[in-house]
């Protein structure tokens, strides 16, 4: 027996479910937050503020290996070595990397000891368009030392943001 109740813009079962994900969709998009698509410079000072508490960073004692020169950055490899000869009295703590366009500045931070044997950590990241990028190493002592590189990418990476 056909239904004599049905509404006129819904013809069928699919057309309904069709309403109600798009509706789903629409109140999904106005309680989402919308972020920045990347981090500008300014973030990434705040972003080194959080890191050292304010005090003083030196430029120095912070070698980062990463090539001026990227055709893809999707996978960008980088090593960063600090000089330290990690004893009990003089070692790095942390060492931090950190990006001034990515959609994040906070890449990456490693926690080292006196049993480390060298402060060297290495790791592949991912950069979205040409920009520097700053290690930080923090000290046994409570010093901050720092190293940056500028790179240049041709084919930057972190694009799913935009789709």
């Amino acid at each position: 027996m056909p239904s004599t109740c049905k509404p006129s813009n819904l013809t069928s079962r699919r057309d309904a479910l069709r309403l109600m994900g798009a509706a789903t969709a629409g109140y999904a998009l106005t309680i989402v937050r919308v972020t920045p698509l990347a981090a500008t410079p300014a973030d990434m000072r705040t972003a080194i503020e959080k890191i050292t508490g304010g005090a003083k960073v030196s430029a120095g004692r912070v070698h980062l290996e990463i090539p001026p020169l990227v055709e893809n950055g999707n996978t960008v490899p980088c090593a960063v070595t600090v000089d330290s000869p990690m004893t009990a009295a003089d070692h790095v703590r942390a060492i931090h990397i950190v990006t001034e366009k990515n959609p994040q500045p906070n890449v990456i931070s490693c926690r080292l000891g006196p049993r480390a044997g060298r402060a060297t950590v290495s790791t592949r990241m991912r950069l979205s368009d040409t920009q520097t990028v700053v290690a930080i190493a923090e000290m046994s002592n409570g010093s901050f030392w720092s190293g940056s590189v500028n790179i240049i990418i041709t084919l930057g990476a972190c694009l799913e943001d935009l789709i």
